[in-house]
């Protein structure tokens, strides 16, 4: 499987506290600032139906717009997609 997806906005503080949270697991990902790229925007879309960030991917596990907490209660739900994080 892939590395794991995080799309993110400059000066998104949700974002700066998503790539801390996964820079302090290990956790290798591609991170893409939708602002640098804006033809990533319709691929954000695409996957998560809107356009808010933090959002990660991870093969079929996808977290749309969330905060730490709720990133960890939906991976909490998907004991696969853990598993898979290996946090």
């Amino acid at each position: 499987m892939s590395k794991p997806t995080l799309y993110v906005k400059q000066g998104c503080p949700w974002c700066v506290d998503a790539l801390a949270y996964f820079n302090a697991k290990g956790i290798d990902l591609e991170v893409i600032d939708v602002r640098e790229e804006p033809k990533r925007m319709d691929e954000l879309i695409e996957i998560s139906g809107q356009s808010m960030t933090p959002t990660f991917k991870h093969g079929d596990f996808v977290v749309a717009d969330f905060d730490l907490e709720e990133f960890e209660a939906a991976l909490e739900q998907s004991p696969k997609a853990k598993n898979n994080l290996k946090t």
